[in-house]
């Protein structure tokens, strides 16, 4: 990894600096025209800037941004589907011919062998498509430095993507003493985040722990930096194995929780890991030093009772007693904040609510900003029609749980208040701000939702929050693809993956799908380039959906499927990723033109089974879904055997009710702005391809939520 893989992945943008020689322009020119086949050109400044670099420095340049650019859009893999003169091969083949190379190749399995159908691949006409080629932009040090402070100071949860490059960061900067100083802001809100940036500083600049440090305020900020040394899921979702400790990293530990009031009734929320970290930390060692540690994790090995203040309000929830449920949670205004629903519950009468209101109005400026915005959307659409709830659990796994709808109705005044109390407090302290100066936003950003947590978040061509939509470009087929690569290691290392498309109406019922089982549609213009089930140098497959004919016949959504059928998980696999193209002539150019990729991702999650996006037909927009299925136990992990959660989980994103960025990008601007109605008149222009874009996940999290 380097400054411009970073630069050009997350802003398409490159550091060049001036050369001092000149360069023949038709190198310039014919190196443009091998970027515009990856998708790509040049803006005038960067073609000036090449222009200084002399032949040597400008087929650097050329190979470097080749190369990641490949690696962006899918174009470092060859791509020899089973039939290579797909779709119309497919499209025309007999069911006899489908047939016997299937059962051919499914026999090459058993027999330890890979026997493919030998066809002549026809030479194809060029791509007729007009294709909107996307700019990298020349940039700057001060730039690039920025997106390293936006992924440290971002106040939500980050991916690993993120983290990778926070890595980076911290390593390339560790030397220069200011520049290090100057990626740390001076306020890391979100512990996850801080406590990973502490494992990495402990690691690479010793001397600039301690000031991250000093933010820590609990003691389950130990226990997320003992996670992140140990190289776990600093969102304690899940267990840890706990490595050794150097004696500096220990007195560290036990040295924070000596300072902490409340030790023992922190730790008591995660216990077992608790004791077992004290096995590596080896406390009674600081006995005489650090006293209040040792005795915490005294009080948790021996099973000391202790009253804790979540016990408290559990208990007073449950018994329904409002009254001391709030006397309670008035002190704590975020914990309040995500119990609010359950204290309507409990209030009987419209004074007992109108009470709740009040408390709540007490504490609301002590909330943060990405909870006072979910709270705003909940009660701003709680009484919406709908029939799923949509939880996305804690984790590095992108799942998400799909339940029934079974809260009662609310007071819509109580609702209009409360969202009310949230917008004026939000107003407030985006006041406090500088000033944004004349701001345009773009329609389809209220299409796109708030990114509060992008921990299992894939790496991908463009990410975007789970449920946000995006609108198709021009064309009117679809082209589903996906590559991946064996394990090795003989027949357990075989791995094949299915590329499945699933199709279903307005109301999600079910209507057809296309896979191994179903290579083409005998109802609609769709069909799949062959299943293919081991990948000893790699494999790849395809689906085509023609959107008129889908719609024609009643459909609307298709949720795009990868399996993994021999069932090992996508973290295993050296390499699978996936990705949609969007085909204006599909029988042109060829049947992978990184030309035409709108979409492509990582499937790197610890499951079998992942929906990356969710097509809406007949609105034209891609939802974006990066989320994780599991296998029904009773069927094989294909299709057929899931049929039922896909459709759960595709009518559960679809109808999300979360804040969007319309909504917050608004209150910045009504706070601490003036909104325009044109581009030419702005400032700052927040729209699909402006000065802040809805894939610019790390500068929203850090400078607007």
């Amino acid at each position: 990894m380097n400054t411009n893989e970073i630069y050009m992945r997350r802003r398409n943008k490159v550091i060049l600096s001036e050369g001092t020689g000149k360069v023949d322009l038709t190198y310039i020119a014919t190196l443009m025209k091998n970027l515009e086949n990856l998708g790509y050109t040049l803006s005038p400044a960067l073609v000036e800037r090449l222009y200084t670099l002399g032949e040597t420095r400008l087929e650097k340049f050329y190979t470097s941004t080749v190369t990641v650019l490949k690696q962006m859009v899918g174009a470092h893999r060859e791509f020899s589907p089973m039939y290579p003169n797909f779709p119309t091969q497919v499209m025309e083949a007999s069911e006899a011919e489908l047939y016997v190379n299937a059962i051919m190749h499914y026999l090459g399995d058993v027999f330890g062998m890979r026997i493919m159908p030998e066809y002549e691949k026809a030479e194809r006409m060029p791509l007729a498509d007009n294709i909107k080629l996307k700019v990298i932009d020349l940039g700057t040090e001060e730039d690039f430095l920025t997106i390293g402070r936006a992924i440290i100071g971002a106040k939500s949860s980050i991916s690993e993507t993120d983290k990778a490059d926070m890595s980076w960061f911290v390593k390339k900067y560790k030397k220069d003493r200011n520049a290090i100083a100057s990626l740390i802001p001076t306020e890391v809100t979100h512990k996850e985040n801080l406590t990973y940036l502490t494992s990495l500083l402990l690691t690479e600049a010793p001397e600039m722990a301690t000031e991250v440090i000093k933010l820590y305020n609990s003691a389950t900020d130990v226990l997320r930096l003992a996670t992140a040394l140990s190289d776990g899921d600093v969102s304690l979702a899940t267990n840890t194995k706990f490595k050794n400790f150097s004696r500096p990293q220990r007195k560290l530990m036990m040295a924070i929780i000596d300072g902490m009031k409340n030790a023992t009734e922190d730790m008591l929320r995660y216990k077992n890991r608790w004791i077992r970290l004290g096995e590596r930390i080896h406390p009674n060692e600081y006995k005489g030093r650090y006293d209040n540690a040792v005795k915490a994790f005294h009080d948790i090995r021996n099973n000391v009772k202790v009253t804790t203040f979540a016990g408290k309000v559990e208990e007073a929830l449950a018994s329904g007693d409002l009254t001391a449920s709030l006397k309670l949670l008035k002190t704590r205004g975020g914990e309040m904040a995500r119990r609010l629903d359950h204290l309507f519950r409990i209030a009987n009468t419209r004074s007992q609510q109108n009470s709740v209101v009040t408390e709540f109005s007490k504490v609301a400026e002590k909330v943060a900003t990405p909870v006072l915005l979910q709270v705003m959307a909940h009660f701003k659409h709680r009484n919406d029609e709908n029939d799923l709830r949509v939880i996305f659990p804690k984790g590095n796994v992108a799942k998400a749980i799909a339940l029934d709808n079974e809260l009662p109705l609310l007071n819509e005044k109580v609702c209009e208040d409360l969202v009310s109390i949230c917008e004026t407090n939000l107003k407030t302290r985006f006041a406090e701000l500088d000033s944004m100066g004349k701001v345009y936003i773009g329609e389809e950003i209220d299409n796109h939702l708030v990114p509060f947590s992008q921990r299992s978040a894939s790496k991908a061509l463009r990410t975007t929050v789970r449920g946000s939509r995006m609108k198709m470009p021009e064309g009117n087929t679809i082209r589903f693809f996906t590559w991946w690569k064996d394990i090795g290691g003989g027949y357990n290392g075989r791995v094949d993956i299915d590329l499945s498309a699933v199709m279903y109406d307005n109301d999600w019922k079910y209507k057809e799908h296309i896979s191994y089982t179903n290579l083409r549609s005998t109802t609609y213009k769709a069909a799949h380039s062959g299943d293919i089930t081991s990948a000893p140098n790699g494999a790849c497959e395809f689906i085509d959906i023609d959107i008129d004919s889908f719609v024609e016949y009643g459909g609307r959504y298709v949720v795009m499927n990868v399996l993994s059928f021999t069932n090992q998980p996508f973290t295993d696999m050296p390499e699978c990723f996936a990705g949609w193209m969007m085909r204006q002539k599909p029988k042109s150019g060829e049947i992978f033109d990184p030309k035409t990729v709108q979409d492509k991702f990582d499937i790197t999650a610890d499951t079998r089974i992942t929906i990356p996006v969710i097509l809406d037909l007949v609105e034209r927009e891609v939802i974006w879904a990066d989320v994780a299925l599991k296998s029904n136990p009773n069927y094989h992990v294909n299709v057929e055997g899931n049929k039922k959660g896909i459709a759960i989980m595709g009518k559960a994103l679809t109808s999300l009710k979360k804040p969007t960025l319309g909504e917050l990008f608004a209150l910045h601007v009504e706070a601490r702005g003036e909104r325009v109605e044109t581009v030419e008149e702005a400032d700052l222009v927040i729209s699909m391809d402006g000065d802040i874009t809805p894939f610019d996940a790390e500068t929203i999290m850090a400078d607007y939520l």
